[in-house]
């Protein structure tokens, strides 16, 4: 019996949807749970699974289109129906009965045999894609197993796979049987100059310049939160350097039996989280948010994490900070930050943030300026970490140049409630709390 596939509710403040993409087209295949469709709203993005297992019998709402939650926006028929979805395709759908005789043969040539090798091929069976991508890798001869996914459980995406394309293309000429003779001195002399070009272009979305393409949901929205935010708060910004040196050579020491006692990578994240969670405690107007003429103190520190992401930004939260330990911070981070690149968070997951922390320095900037996240009244930048001759002074007032691992902290915070004096204060507390790490990480 078919299977409405419906906009589903992901939170209660949310009424409506926008399919970003189909991850099966009709006619295919689908599992239980396997991812079906992409949606954006305005809290997050995500993949949604398929309610059923069966054969894709109808799309209603194509990509692109934004409707009302609960909206029935395709059908997954079973097994005994699985004929009829092809011919609903290709012809109107008053007349299914008509075609049912001429349009099974093109399914099973087309759509049914690409998964079905895909499940039995060894290596390639444990690769999840989509029957698009696998035609695109047969076309250009790529192996699937070497292309890295981003997509719900490794699932490689269209993006992945023109991404990984763009970036091999120095190597696309030889697996290119009709152009042997080319393809001998193009190696040497235009395959070098093309990678600068397009290399950069292509995991961004595979953009070429000169199109105009239309924004995103997720870009919308962040667009629209971004203006509001700097109408909304009375925006100043302060920097300060920190000496980064006992975090760098503690996490040194310490990552591999980290990792292998909790399971969970130590990175940098959750020392600047407990950094923050100290100075909120110091400093609890950090920590608040205005409402009306009313200034609320939030008792509890949820701190937002900012991920970036091929295609936007997403600040998760972890509640509660200050309940947890610096492994239970970790684990927080890294899980929330694993599930905003697959699309699962759940709506609730992007909203109460009362502090967020945002990492420029990832990326190589020695600081950034970032925009309140609103309602929130500051936020916190992360330099990049670099080792530079600095001038340190000993217990006896003696002066000395040493190599030291330094790095810049940035505060945005609102001049409306949150006046300098106590900017540099909380940061203050944040960067003593640093320097002078003495907290066991097991």
């Amino acid at each position: 019996m078919p299977t409405d596939v419906v906009m589903p509710q992901m939170g209660e403040s949310i009424f409506e949807g926008t399919i970003t993409k189909w991850l099966k087209q009709p006619g295919d295949k689908v599992q239980r749970d396997e991812p079906l469709f992409e949606i954006s709203t305005d809290k997050v993005d995500a993949e949604i699974p398929a309610p059923a297992s069966g054969t894709l019998q109808e799309i209603k709402v194509q990509a692109g289109a934004t409707v009302q939650v609960n909206t029935v926006v395709g059908i997954i028929g079973d097994g005994a129906a699985a004929a009829a979805p092809a011919p609903a395709k290709t012809a109107a759908a008053p007349a299914p009965e008509a075609k049912k005789e001429a349009a099974p043969p093109p399914p099973p040539a087309a759509k049914e045999p690409e998964p079905e090798p895909e499940a039995e091929s060894g290596e390639q069976g444990r690769v999840r894609s989509s029957p698009l991508v696998r035609k695109i890798a047969k076309d250009k001869n790529v192996d699937l197993a070497k292309v890295p996914g981003t997509g719900l459980g490794g699932r490689i995406t269209k993006e992945d796979i023109e991404a990984f394309i763009a970036k091999h293309a120095a190597g696309t000429p030889a697996a290119a049987p009709a152009a042997p003779a080319p393809a001998a001195p193009a190696p040497s002399y235009e395959a070098p100059a093309a990678p600068p070009v397009t290399t950069p272009l292509q995991p961004v979305g595979g953009v070429t310049p000169g199109e105009v393409v239309p924004m995103s949901v997720m870009r919308k929205k962040i667009a629209e939160h971004m203006v509001m935010s700097k109408r909304t708060s009375a925006h100043v910004h302060g920097v300060f350097e920190v000496d980064m040196t006992r975090i760098v050579r503690l996490r040194e020491k310490m990552k591999d039996k980290f990792e292998q006692a909790t399971g969970s990578k130590l990175t940098f994240t959750p020392f600047f989280a407990r950094a923050a969670v100290h100075g909120l405690r110091k400093w609890p107007i950090v920590n608040s948010s205005v409402e009306g003429d009313n200034i609320r103190y939030h008792a509890a520190v949820n701190l937002g994490i900012a991920v970036a992401l091929d295609w936007g930004l997403i600040v998760p939260v972890v509640k509660n900070a200050e309940e947890r330990s610096f492994v239970g911070l970790q684990r927080a981070i890294t899980d929330l930050g694993e599930r905003a690149r697959a699309k699962k968070l759940k709506p609730e997951e992007v909203q109460g943030g009362t502090f967020t922390i945002t990492n420029p320095g990832i990326f190589g900037a020695k600081f950034g300026m970032p925009i309140i996240n609103q309602p929130q009244v500051a936020i916190m930048g992360i330099g990049g970490i670099v080792k530079k001759p600095v001038v340190v002074t000993d217990k006896d007032g003696n002066d000395s140049i040493a190599i030291r691992s330094m790095m810049h902290m940035s505060i945005g915070y609102d001049h409306r409630i949150i006046d300098g004096a106590v900017a540099d204060q909380f940061m203050m507390e944040v960067k003593k709390f640093l320097e002078n790490w003495n907290e066991e990480l097991l």
